[in-house]
């Protein structure tokens, strides 16, 4: 079975060689293997540079693109070079742990599960800047409430899907809208959302933290219009097509 990890990176080239030993050396499940794709997002700094030092190993990079278009995109992009069985989303910076890879995979490569979010909640969440844990707050509720998904962190950067989940839905997300626009659109599929533990070293603004409260307010509208959008500006194929499991209960 093959993780496709993808990872789009935006001027992070001071912590990518890093990034990249950790996400190199993660464990995965047993019979797992992976497929490490990098996302240059019109990066201004030397990660360019970086990434060529990679070019003779196992890393794929997937694409320098000249503008920065936002993570969304660079998701996008990434999902049409990966081949994996299975697709798990890695930001480009420390703020996730890549040991946390065995949790997040586990329930989907048991056949428990379909889609996987890591919560930074349920795994005793420090040094969260008070905005950004009211903003996480606002818009997990807001999941909660429109999609029934039972969720208590909807904004977490580590989520893993089955290839099939995505090939399903149709996304537009260009920046960290990313986040809301998935959750609404699995949920609209009706597949139920799988929470595990995961670790989280928050960074700041001065750090190169890189979302705004704009883009907060970009997700919860998102969330509102794929809650009342048609079914057939969300699925590729008709509710009725997609095939469940265990993992499956009804859309709302």
């Amino acid at each position: 079975m093959i993780v496709s990890i993808l990872i789009p990176v935006y001027n992070e080239a001071l912590l990518l060689p890093l990034v990249l030993e950790r996400v190199a050396a993660a464990p995965l499940p047993p019979g797992c293997e992976k497929e490490i794709i990098v996302i240059n997002d019109g990066s201004t700094d030397s990660t360019g540079e970086v990434l060529e030092r990679y070019r003779e190993s196992h890393f794929v990079v997937a694409h320098h693109s000249p503008v920065n278009f936002g993570k969304g995109a660079a998701i996008r992009l990434g999902l049409t070079r990966s081949s994996g069985d299975i697709i798990l989303i890695q930001d480009g910076d420390l703020e996730y742990d890549p040991r946390d890879y065995l949790a997040v995979l586990a329930p989907i490569v048991a056949g428990q599960a379909d889609v996987v979010f890591g919560s930074r909640f349920r795994g005793g969440v420090r040094g969260m800047r008070k905005r950004n844990w009211i903003a996480n707050k606002i818009l997990t509720c807001a999941s909660n409430l429109l999609f029934g998904a039972r969720l208590t962190d909807q904004a977490t950067a580590y989520k893993a899907f089955r290839r099939a989940v995505l090939q399903r839905m149709k996304l537009r997300c260009i920046r960290f809208e990313f986040c809301a626009e998935v959750t609404a659109k699995v949920r609209r599929l009706g597949f139920r959302i799988h929470e595990v533990p995961i670790s989280y070293n928050p960074r700041g603004v001065l750090e190169g933290k890189k979302i705004r409260w704009q883009d907060g307010v970009e997700a919860l509208f998102t969330l509102i219009r794929c809650r009342f959008a048609p079914l057939s500006s969300i699925a590729v194929q008709p509710a009725s097509q997609v095939e469940g499991n265990a993992a499956h209960v009804p859309a709302r």
